[in-house]
């Protein structure tokens, strides 16, 4: 049975998760950490719980959700699972970085490319990867049908939408992907989103002023 664990890391709270099963083998979902304090607290929940990770994904590659990647693919040896549309993405998050006065490390360029429909596995769960850009090209999120569990990143938040006013955003894309992709969903998953509270696609639905 997977088990979650939310961490609110940087100034823009985000939202990184450590997912793990009954084998203690678990992925690490979005490593925003930003200072040595955020990467420790992280790192002690690992040994604390005697995980392993295995896997490091990304949802996308912006700057705020790949403050912590060097540090944490360094701590456990792992390498980075994102969809190819992003890796620009995750190339200019130090300049990006920059201009906020955040210096962060040159983020790991080793990786897996992430396409949609593909399966992730980790102990005796499987994540699938669903692309839905729009939020940015390369934006995906990661689904097990077992539990009813959705990793939205930031197309889909608890009563909002990911934003599209950065490059490589587009409004139409991005609503036909939580429209086609998102919203055809059982009403009873819970969608632990990149920024915010946990939702759910039937709470969505019924409350999301973008979605009525």
């Amino acid at each position: 049975m997977i088990q979650v664990k939310v961490f609110y890391f940087n100034e823009l709270r985000v939202c990184c998760y450590v997912v793990w099963d009954e084998t203690k083998e678990c992925v690490i979902i979005d490593p925003g950490c930003f200072s040595d304090n955020e990467l420790s607290r992280l790192v002690k929940f690992v040994n604390d719980n005697d995980l392993k990770p295995v896997k490091l994904l990304l949802t996308h590659g912006h700057f705020d959700h790949v403050m912590g990647l060097a540090d944490v693919a360094h701590q456990w040896n792992l390498t980075t699972y994102v969809h190819p549309d992003d890796i620009g993405q995750i190339k200019r998050a130090t300049r990006y970085c920059s201009m906020f006065g955040w210096k962060i490390k040159e983020p790991d360029t080793e990786r897996i490319d992430l396409q949609d429909n593909q399966e992730v596995t980790f102990g005796n769960s499987k994540l699938e990867v669903i692309h839905t850009p729009g939020h940015t090209q390369g934006g995906v999120c990661f689904y097990n049908e077992e539990q009813n569990i959705l990793f939205s990143g930031d197309t889909l938040f608890a009563g909002s939408i990911g934003r599209t006013d950065h490059p490589g955003g587009n409004y139409d894309q991005l609503m036909k992907s939580i429209r086609t992709k998102i919203m055809i969903l059982p009403e009873n998953t819970t969608v632990y989103p990149g920024h915010g509270l946990e939702t759910t696609i039937g709470q969505e639905i019924k409350s999301n002023p973008f979605l009525q």
